[in-house]
């Protein structure tokens, strides 16, 4: 027979001992924040070069912090609410820097909006970028 702890009940069936407290999962529980938090920055990191993806990573971020608390009450979802969050944070980075490269691009290539043709147009936006 298997020695048992007075901290750890033994379940009935097994007897096995069943921990408690801290870190333990709840039946059919978990941190649903943190696998949204890692699907927003996920999503929100693949679409950040259209610069749509600032807006989920922003959520991202915000859903991750959420997560991160749940996980540090309950010990569940950690590494995904991690995940979530710097996956957030770098779809946030990379649209802002998006953003500003597309500005920049469109002042530097400003004269170059009422072309006839497409032809032009790349002649017009090569010769911006030449200094001819």
């Amino acid at each position: 027979m298997p020695q048992h702890h007075a901290a750890w009940p033994t379940g009935a069936h097994l007897g096995a001992p069943v921990p408690r407290g801290r870190g333990t999962r709840a039946p059919g529980g978990g941190n649903r924040a943190a696998g949204a938090a890692l699907a927003l920055g996920v999503i929100g990191l693949s679409t950040s070069v259209v610069v749509g993806g600032g807006l989920l990573g922003a959520v991202g971020l915000v859903v991750g912090a959420v997560a991160l608390r749940t996980a540090r009450r309950t010990g569940v979802g950690r590494g995904r609410a991690v995940a979530g969050v710097v996956t957030s944070a770098l779809a946030l980075v990379v649209s802002v820097v998006a953003a500003v490269l597309l500005v920049w691009y469109a002042n530097q290539t400003q004269e170059c909006y009422r072309p006839d043709s497409l032809r032009q147009y790349a002649q017009c936006v090569h010769d911006q970028f030449d200094g001819a």
